[in-house]
């Protein structure tokens, strides 16, 4: 971020499709107020000597076709347009405001990362703005993983990958590719190449959680035998959730978020809230869309507020 400084001049352009267009004093009425009448227009004050200004242009541009005309985006050169920047009263910029019905409804300042802006523009646009190529890919991969073509999934993430290689998404999803394929050491690999501020990302945590039962998997022992030292004694917790985690190995998710609420239920505290702690690590494993977790979180919100 610039504090505003000497003034230059510029001339003005427009894009053909006229989503993107330099404005003035004389056209700001037409350009803004007016077409924000139509769909929302965001206002991208800017100067020509202002570093964060060329950082963050590009990314409002890019985001805005994405949009393919959900939103419009014009361009205010502070120092050709004073008048305007003083009665906004833009202090520093790049500073961007939205318009609706001729009125300014959302803004930031400050060169904002890609994935924020375009989160921006969807709360501003709603369900009008359009998925970007990047998340347009990650749905073709999630559609042949689930189809069980982990090869064609796994291309398209990596080609992903490529040109972000640091997009969580993609990450997480041929992390998991890796994983199905039974290649778990190469899953884990993968997960070690997230940035520390994308390790909470759905995809991400969704895998690390498959990750980590199918660990416990291992160990877990034979479903039988679980099942009747489970019944031979209903409060031997350990068995009980060991019980669970043979059961989400094996598919029966249902089953195993049942026996962890059952111990929730018969002692919430033991071993730390361990079976919890293993219900939610389950949930994140299965996401949020499973049936079987939109329901057991029910049940556990129940079990502890009650």
């Amino acid at each position: 971020m610039q504090i505003i400084g000497q003034k230059k001049t510029g001339e003005t352009a427009a894009s053909p499709d006229g989503l993107i267009k330099d404005s003035s004093e004389r056209t700001f009425v037409a350009d803004v107020l007016e077409a924000s009448r139509e769909v929302p227009v965001l206002v991208d004050f800017w100067a020509p000597w202002c570093g964060p200004c060329k950082q963050l242009t590009p990314v409002l541009e890019k985001v805005v076709r994405e949009a393919k005309g959900a939103v419009k985006l014009v361009k205010i050169n502070i120092d050709e347009n004073q008048r305007i920047a003083a009665q906004m009263r833009i202090q520093s910029i790049p500073a961007v405001f939205a318009f609706r019905n001729g009125q300014p409804v959302d803004g930031f300042m400050g060169a904002l990362k890609e994935s924020d802006v375009r989160e921006f523009i969807k709360r501003l646009a709603g369900d009008q703005a359009g998925s970007s190529p990047v998340e347009e890919m990650i749905a073709i991969a999630g559609e042949a993983m689930a189809a069980g073509d982990l090869g064609s999934a796994a291309q398209a993430f990596a080609q992903i990958l490529q040109e972000d290689p640091q997009n969580p998404a993609a990450l997480g999803g041929l992390a998991k590719c890796y994983m199905m394929s039974g290649d778990l050491a190469r899953a884990k690999q993968t997960l070690a190449m997230v940035p520390p501020e994308h390790q909470a990302h759905e995809a991400v945590a969704a895998v690390q959680a498959q990750l980590k039962l199918a660990d416990q998997a291992e160990a877990a022992g034979d479903v039988a035998e679980l099942h009747a030292k489970s019944q031979a004694n209903p409060n031997d917790h350990q068995a009980r959730l060991d019980l669970a985690v043979a059961l989400a190995a094996r598919g029966q998710s249902e089953s195993a978020v049942a026996e962890l609420l059952e111990s929730v239920r018969r002692d919430r505290n033991w071993n730390e809230g361990a079976a919890r702690k293993q219900l939610l690590t389950l949930f994140e494993a299965l996401g949020p869309a499973d049936p079987a977790v939109q329901a057991g979180r029910r049940k556990l919100s129940s079990l502890l507020f009650s």
